[in-house]
């Protein structure tokens, strides 16, 4: 980054934007945007670096941009861990598929309900975390205390993250268990957005004129789980 440049030393700046091309990929300004869609990319981006900022348990949000970058990624949310974490207990998994739904959540608030393909990879990685829950984790009560999927095994051909070993009412259930969780992220989600809608509309306002937000920026943005923590976790017991 600093040779392209042609910086007499390495920076920072060059640290952070090696960082985010490996993240989201190369940046892709020549994919112009219509006035609608930008409009849209900021809402979704802001919908989720808000839901992150208020939920504990989640890595706090470093920047948002609306710059589309790499194959298909018209915005992106970068968020930095503050330590190593080894285990994850239910609620933060259910926090981080939350944060996922964010962005789907800010547009159906905001654009009356019409949601658009802009989520795709959202559904699919929440999706994966809510099946890991339910047939690896033994996260629901329904099901009980084991799993149903295969032991990965990383060294042989062929994946085996959505391979189930169960009968076919079991797979049933296990359905039923994963849409649960993902439909009870997506309105925690949306609470989250209605309650902060004033600083929703002004994140993707930000966003709109300068493309990229961090949290020094926009403090709204900096994560304010430390408080919420106790009641937020309360209420999932």
């Amino acid at each position: 980054m600093a040779t392209r440049r042609n910086g007499d030393a390495v920076t920072l700046d060059d640290f952070t934007a090696a960082i985010e091309r490996m993240i989201a990929g190369h940046e892709k300004k020549s994919r112009v945007l219509g006035p609608e869609e930008r409009r849209r990319v900021a809402y979704h981006e802001m919908g989720h670096a808000l839901v992150a900022a208020t939920l504990p348990g989640v890595d706090p949000v470093h920047k948002v941009s609306i710059i589309p970058r790499g194959v298909g990624a018209l915005g992106y949310t970068i968020q930095r861990p503050t330590e190593d974490r080894f285990l994850l207990a239910r609620h933060d998994l259910e926090n981080r598929i939350s944060v996922l739904m964010g962005g789907r959540a800010a547009e159906a608030l905001v654009f009356d309900g019409e949601v658009s393909t802009g989520a795709s990879d959202d559904l699919q990685r929440a999706t994966d975390i809510a099946t890991e829950m339910v047939t690896r984790y033994g996260m629901n009560e329904r099901l009980g205390p084991r799993t149903y999927a295969p032991a990965p095994q990383p060294f042989l051909t062929g994946s085996t993250a959505n391979r189930v070993e169960a009968s076919e009412t079991t797979e049933r259930e296990i359905d039923v268990a994963v849409r649960e969780i993902v439909v009870k992220a997506f309105d925690r989600a949306t609470e989250v957005l209605r309650a902060r809608r004033a600083d929703l509309d002004e994140g993707a306002r930000l966003l709109l004129a300068q493309e990229t937000v961090t949290a020094d920026q926009f403090p709204a943005i900096r994560s304010t789980a430390a408080k919420a923590a106790p009641a937020a976790q309360g209420a999932q017991v």
